[in-house]
C-alpha cells in the first residue's frame, strides 16, 4: 500500500488507508505512522482503540498493522459475542 498523504509540516508523520477485508466486507481503516527516536515505524489506527504495532521500516509497519486491525476486530466480535464474559473468571 501507497501512503495516501504525507503531512509536509511533520516529515515522519504518514496517514494512511489501509483496506481490510473481513467476512466478505470490505472495511477502510485510517493508518497513522511515527518514527520514533530509535529509527523504528510505529503505526496505530486512532478508529480501534489499542490498535498499534512497530516495524523497521513503513512497509514492514503497514504489513503488521494489516494483522493487528484483523486480531482487534477478531477480539472485539468475539468480546460481543460472549457479552463480555471472555477471559473472566
Amino acid at each position: 500500500m501507497s501512503p495516501v498523504l504525507t503531512v509536509a509540516a511533520l516529515t515522519t508523520h504518514r496517514l494512511n488507508v489501509i483496506p481490510v477485508k473481513m467476512e466478505g466486507k470490505s472495511l477502510n481503516y485510517t493508518v497513522l505512522i511515527k518514527q520514533d527516536e530509535d529509527e523504528m515505524y510505529i503505526a496505530k489506527v486512532p478508529d480501534i482503540p489499542g490498535c498499534y504495532t512497530q516495524g523497521k521500516t513503513v512497509e514492514q509497519a503497514m504489513e503488521r498493522i494489516r494483522e493487528a486491525i484483523q486480531v482487534c476486530l477478531e477480539a472485539e466480535e468475539l468480546e460481543n459475542v460472549t457479552d463480555g464474559t471472555m477471559g473472566r473468571f
